[in-house]
């Protein structure tokens, strides 16, 4: 039998609007409106500043390790900006600015950083999922939300964020590939912001794109400039869409840059070019987003200094609650609570007798 080549209904894009200088394609231009345009700009910059604030925070002693969101703005607020406040989120360990959009009090994201279970509990009414540190375990949770989403016949999405390191892991494939064969409404947001901790991307897959990884699974993918803030939008609300009319998953690669660490235990100059941070800081989402929208006269130099203030004052306003409660929650017979509905007579000696050292040790 001759050897005949397999036709395949591939198709793979990339998507870019706003250029590095802010000047945009009027072509590809979403239609957004002003007050969404600037609620976009504030959040975007809240988390930046919210972003740098922790980091000292943390270099000081008073909140745990984190990952910092610094450069990767764009890639979470346009693509929650895209969706339903009744659409699913599932944050991998990164997503500061995407939980901002989902109205996650500042207070809360410090106390869980913090290491108060507190922090983490959900609003009922939130269709949010916790923050999930093993890489990759929260797709298959996605692929599982937006199957439920396809069998009640309800009109929403699932959308999950994960990096690049995350596709190199086989939760991404099963997930990818039941995604595929169910076409369930989930939208799969990679942010290759080019490491995966120490580990450069060349050296992650010999793909030339992760967008392209969709295509095996007979799923769409698209590659998207990932510090530009209106084409993710634009990217996520086409895959919402498709998700909504019952025609599947989508992939989107948002290519990005961590400007940061990866963790606040992690040291980049040990393995990263500061020529290469350099060259990345020139795409700064942020710059970006506010060339463009003072283009439009939307944003003066005015107007970012009253934001830089309000921003400020918001994020010293949630440190400060955030300690008082920390001072409220430093209880330690909190360890007697949540173990019997009806607390036996001697852990309540117990209680008594840890209450009465602590006092003493108060009034030494």
């Amino acid at each position: 039998m001759p050897r005949k080549e397999i036709e395949l209904d591939c198709h793979l894009s990339y998507l870019s609007i706003l250029d590095e200088q802010g000047a945009v394609d009027a072509s590809l231009e979403p239609s957004l409106d002003d007050a969404l345009l600037l609620r976009m700009h504030r959040a975007m910059l809240l988390s930046r500043r919210f972003d740098e604030r922790m980091l000292v925070l943390q270099r000081e002693g008073r909140l745990g390790t984190f990952a910092p969101v610094k450069g990767q703005e764009a890639a979470q607020i346009g693509a929650m900006a895209a969706l339903d406040p009744q659409d699913w989120f599932l944050p991998s360990f990164r997503e500061t600015a995407a939980a901002i959009w989902r109205e996650t009090p500042l207070v809360d994201l410090l106390l869980y950083t913090a290491g108060f279970n507190e922090g983490g509990a959900i609003a009922p009414e939130a269709n949010d999922f916790p923050i999930a540190i093993p890489v990759a375990t929260q797709i298959p949770h996605a692929v599982g939300i937006a199957f439920a989403i396809k069998y009640r016949k309800e009109k929403q999405v699932a959308i999950t964020f994960f990096g690049d390191g995350a596709t190199s892991e086989g939760d991404f494939h099963e997930a990818l590939n039941f995604a595929g064969v169910f076409q369930v409404p989930a939208i799969f947001l990679c942010q290759n912001n080019h490491w995966a901790i120490s580990l450069p991307r060349e050296k992650q897959t010999r793909s030339t794109t992760l967008a392209q990884k969709a295509i095996a699974y007979g799923i769409p993918g698209i590659q998207v400039d990932g510090n530009d803030v209106l084409a993710v939008y634009s990217a996520v609300h086409e895959a919402a869409e498709r998700g909504r009319a019952g025609e599947g998953s989508t992939l989107i690669e948002c290519v990005t840059y961590r400007m940061s660490v990866h963790t606040t235990a992690d040291d980049p100059t040990r393995y990263r070019d500061k020529a290469e941070l350099e060259a990345w800081a020139k795409r700064d989402p942020i710059k970006r987003l506010q060339a463009y929208l003072g283009g439009k006269n939307l944003l003066s130099d005015e107007d970012i200094e009253r934001v830089e203030k309000a921003v400020h004052e918001e994020v010293e306003t949630a440190w400060s609650e955030a300690q008082a409660t920390m001072e409220e929650l430093n209880d330690p017979s909190v360890i007697f609570d949540h173990l019997y509905a009806e607390t036996p007579p001697y852990l309540s000696e117990q209680r008594q007798a840890l209450q009465a050292l602590l006092q003493r040790e108060g009034e030494q």
